[in-house]
């Protein structure tokens, strides 16, 4: 008996249904091998492997510690400053390289989309999820901080899976904007690091929320990440976070995802033609 192969037919999504989810899950192990491979080619041929991942934000906390906790004594609302950094920095540096690779993912990945169909949304996704794994490692350092520190773990550590979600979610709709910007125009991969590095100095990573007036914070939370960090490093040292930041900057990430989403699909066609 012959065995007829299945015909898949894939018409293309219009409107605000930008993803195709049951599609997507037909293509979950392909996620998963875009981040392994990621992942290893990261950490190729590298001597300190998967270490990296923890010494990035770790040095950046040793500079900014001298620089804004001794020298400037920027304040902390009463934690130990490379405690109070680390947190800070932990989600914004999962963020940034996730924007960044996400954002060059379907340029480098030229020959696979020409090639072969799949949901084009996978790469920038693969490119996110390979940031989850550095955040795993890398958070083992964050346990170590709050044990030399003698900080306790409070009810509020429930909340960090929720702020890593938040993170999660505003990485993957600015990624997803900027590798479709990218694949029109190759002025975003200069731009960007530039941008970024812009971007951390507008988010509390190195001093406080609480310094950001009152009257204020409701557009200092139109930065997506200004609320996650808040949140997250509220939640890591055991204290209740500033809700009209979290909020905001909640709206904002989830209002980024669906516009990155919506947007990738529209000029998802065009991709072969000028990748």
């Amino acid at each position: 008996m012959t065995t007829v192969p299945r015909l898949h037919v894939y018409r293309r999504r219009q409107g605000v249904a930008a993803l195709d989810w049951a599609e997507l899950w037909e293509y979950r192990e392909l996620l998963y091998f875009l981040i392994w491979r990621d992942v290893k080619v990261r950490y190729k041929q590298a001597a300190l492997g998967a270490g990296w991942a923890v010494l990035q934000p770790a040095m950046a906390m040793v500079i900014f510690t001298i620089i804004f906790g001794r020298l400037v004594k920027l304040p902390t609302d009463g934690s130990p400053y490379p405690v109070f950094v680390y947190a800070g920095l932990l989600p914004w540096t999962f963020f940034s390289n996730a924007v960044t690779t996400a954002s060059n993912s379907l340029v480098n990945s030229a020959n696979l989309i020409t090639k072969v169909y799949f949901p084009r949304v996978i790469i920038p996704l693969a490119a996110v999820g390979a940031g989850l794994v550095d955040f795993t490692v890398a958070f083992g350092l964050l346990i170590i901080l709050l044990v030399w520190y003698h900080i306790p773990l409070t009810p509020w550590f429930a909340l960090v899976p929720v702020f890593l979600l938040l993170t999660i979610i505003a990485a993957v709709g600015v990624g997803t904007i900027l590798s479709a910007l990218t694949v029109n125009y190759r002025d975003f991969r200069w731009v960007l690091p530039f941008a970024i590095q812009v971007w951390l100095y507008a988010t509390p990573v190195t001093y406080a929320s609480s310094v950001v007036p009152e009257k204020w914070r409701v557009a200092f939370g139109l930065n997506p990440m200004a609320g996650v960090v808040e949140g997250f490093r509220s939640a890591v040292l055991g204290r209740p976070p500033l809700w009209t930041l979290v909020e905001t900057s909640a709206v904002v990430a989830v209002t980024a995802l669906v516009l990155g989403l919506v947007y990738f699909q529209r000029v998802e066609r065009t991709f072969v033609d000028v990748v």
